[in-house]
This record gives C-alpha cells, sequence and structure tokens, in this order.
C-alpha cells in the first residue's frame, strides 16, 4: 500500500512535508485519538520528534532576548537546541515530592524573573509523560497550563512521544490537544499548540528509523506558511521513516490476518514495561539513601540519590560532580550505566540518576540487586553516622 504513496520508490524526494497519504493517516490517528478532526495540511512529517521540535524552536527564537519555558529535570535536546539557536532557556522546576508535579505559581514566578532580565517569553514546553521524571500529567494540570499560555500569550510545544508508555491507570495519557479543544472558545480557538509524536517509542522502539511529525493547531496560515519554507531547505524528511510512521498510526485492525499476532505482542511488550517500572521503583525504594518517584510513564526512573556529606566531599577532591562521581562507581563496581541528574538539571544540592526500565524483564531482580549491593556498600563506606538513613 504505500508504495502507492511513493510514486518514486524509497528513493525519491517527497513533499517537504511528508508524503499526502500517510499525513492524511496520522490525522485519522489523532482524529480516533483525540475525538476531533485533524487537517493533514497542519501535520510535517519529520526525521524523528528531535528535528520537528528543533525546526519549531528555530522557529519562535528570534535572538538571545527570546526565553523558552522547559522543565526542569529537562531532557537535553532543548537545552541544547535553545542554545543553538541564541535564545534563553528559562527553567521551571517540577516538584519531586509532589511526584514531579508542575506548580502553576512556580511557572509565574519564572516568567516574572525571566522578564524582569530583559527576557521576552515565547514559548512553553511539557514533556508528557515526562523524560527523565516519568510522570504523567492530570487533566486539571494540562487546563491549568493552557490557561496560563492563553494568558502569558506563550505557544505550547507539547512534546508526547511516550503517550503510549503508561504504566498505571488512575492518569492515563490525554493529548494537550484533546484538552485544549474540549475547553472550547476562546482559549480553544486562540492557543498557539505544536505537538510532536514519533516511532521512536512506544512498542515500535524503532529510534533509527528517524520517523516522527509535528501538528499545528491555532497557528496562524501566514506562519504555516512560512514554516513550509523552512521545510523546504532540507527537501523531504526521510522516506522509510515516513513509512514507519504509517506503519504506526494506522496499525492492523479487527478482521485483519494480522490481528491477533500484532495485539498479542504489542499488549505483551507494554504489559512487561509496566512489570519493570515497577521493579525498578521497588528496587530503588529498598535501597539505603535512595528515594524514587513511581514511573508512571515514560521509559526512565530518575531516583534521587542521597549522598552523604562524606561522599561529596570525595567526589570533589576527585574533581567530580557529586553524582558523576557516584554513577561513574557505580559504573565500575557493576557494569550498570546511568546518567547523572546533573545532566537533565536538578535543584541545588540534590542529586539523582536516570536509568531506563528497558533492560529484559527476567534481567530485572539481577540487575536491581547488583544496584542495591553496590548503593548500600557505598553508603556504609561514607556513612558519617549523622543520620543519613533512607527517607
Amino acid at each position: 500500500m504505500y508504495l502507492s504513496y511513493t510514486a518514486g520508490g524509497l528513493g525519491a524526494y517527497s513533499d517537504s512535508r511528508g508524503l499526502p497519504g500517510i499525513r492524511k493517516e496520522v490525522a485519522e490517528f489523532i482524529e480516533r485519538r483525540d475525538g476531533y478532526p485533524s487537517d493533514p495540511e497542519l501535520i510535517y512529517l519529520t526525521d524523528g520528534a528531535s528535528k520537528g521540535v528543533m525546526q519549531m524552536l528555530q522557529t519562535i527564537i528570534r535572538g538571545n532576548g527570546d526565553g523558552i519555558l522547559v522543565p526542569v529535570p529537562q531532557y537535553p535536546l532543548y537545552s541544547a537546541a535553545i542554545s543553538l539557536f541564541g535564545g534563553a532557556l528559562v527553567p521551571y522546576y517540577l516538584e519531586e515530592t509532589a511526584n514531579w508535579g508542575l506548580d502553576i505559581n512556580n511557572l509565574r514566578q519564572s516568567v516574572a524573573e525571566a522578564r524582569f532580565k530583559g527576557i521576552t517569553v515565547r514559548a512553553m514546553v511539557i514533556i508528557n509523560p515526562g523524560n527523565p521524571t516519568g510522570q504523567c500529567l492530570s487533566v486539571d494540570n494540562l487546563q491549568q497550563i493552557l490557561r496560563f499560555c492563553h494568558q502569558e500569550n506563550l505557544v505550547l510545544l507539547g512534546d508526547e512521544v511516550y503517550q503510549q508508555n503508561v504504566y498505571q491507570d488512575e492518569r492515563p495519557f490525554i493529548s494537550s490537544r484533546k484538552v485544549l479543544l474540549d475547553m472550547g472558545p476562546p482559549i480553544s480557538k486562540e492557543v498557539q499548540l505544536i505537538s510532536f509524536h514519533t516511532v521512536s517509542k512506544g512498542f515500535l522502539g524503532e529510534c533509527g528509523q528517524r520517523g516522527g511529525y509535528f501538528e499545528m493547531t491555532n497557528i496562524p496560515p501566514q506562519t504555516v506558511d512560512e514554516i513550509y519554507k523552512v521545510a523546504s531547505i532540507s527537501l523531504s524528511p526521510n522516506v522509510p521513516g515516513q513509512i514507519f510512521m504509517g506503519v504506526m498510526v494506522s496499525p492492523p485492525k479487527p478482521g485483519d490476518i494480522s490481528y491477533d499476532r500484532f495485539l498479542r505482542e504489542s499488549k505483551g511488550i507494554l504489559e512487561s514495561l509496566r512489570k519493570r517500572a515497577h521493579m525498578m521503583t521497588d528496587g530503588f525504594n529498598s535501597c539505603k539513601n535512595v528515594v524514587c518517584n513511581f514511573t508512571e510513564g515514560a521509559m526512565y526512573s530518575f531516583p534521587q540519590i542521597k549522598l552523604p556529606p562524606k561522599a561529596i566531599a570525595a567526589a570533589k577532591s576527585a574533581g567530580k560532580v557529586p553524582d558523576v562521581f557516584y554513577c561513574l562507581k557505580l559504573l565500575e563496581a557493576t557494569g550498570i550505566s546511568t546518567v547523572p541528574g546533573s545532566g537533565f538539571g536538578q535543584k541545588e544540592g540534590v542529586f539523582h540518576l536516570r536509568t531506563t526500565i528497558l533492560p529484559a524483564e527476567e534481567d530485572m531482580p539481577a540487575i536491581m540487586a547488583s544496584f542495591k549491593k553496590f548503593n548500600d556498600a557505598f553508603m556504609d563506606q561514607y556513612d558519617d553516622h549523622r543520620g543519613y538513613s533512607r527517607m
């Protein structure tokens, strides 16, 4: 079927926005998900979601006086791209003690501080489900965010690449677009929203195929025209990645010969990820001086490591940031590779690491046992007997 979309085969350029047939399939997927029609002309296929994010940030940022609100901890794509395009990152901190929730007063404070510095805040990023923090935003939280963007005249960039990766039932994924349109006028007609998705996550996990899309809501037609011009510079997104996107948004349907197998395999992958999320969270919380919120969605755990002063002093002597020091010691002792929380941003004096929930389900108990053995020995080594027990 997809070859009929590509008159010149996989080796030919497509429309700079992507193949029309696949953009139509994406629009149908969005309509099924949200209950509202979607316009294929406002959907652009991209080389992964990252390329779309970069294209939009480049469009929004005019110079070093323009700021983008970004959640901290944040996925480093945003800090890197904002820096590359000469803008200013305006952080808003997620509340770890509230399961990485968002405080609207913190948002207002971040905007006020940025404006005091002469920065014009033009857009806000949300990552839902969160990376690296794994939280799922509630409808109430999304409504607060959309009202805030309406009041402050901000473009909302909705990074929703983990929308299929949800491991609890209390807060299922609901798109920013659906919440926006449910709210009705004037907000539903005025808030400018750009939503991103990809084939790299979910149960496909086809990271190397570089298939993605962004959809524009309430973006002025003249701006859409300019975005098309910029997209044309790259001629076209890669065609195999576009076809993978078509496969993702238009999976086998009841009655199709492959439907039962598709359902069995996709459910099996997501159910296994749910089990692994629980195993990893429980494992971290059984360790001395480690506290971890449950991974509600996405593919990561982001535990806080409560490092004793002696460990912080040892890190300083070694010329390392404390959580980098911890992660390197963990790697040397166990072979477990993690990313220090400092790579994502965190509050001063608080330390984390990020790891994925992707190891095989059958390997997870041994991995967590190895982590616990290392961690508890590390804490005992640097324990100064001042009450640094697990909270």
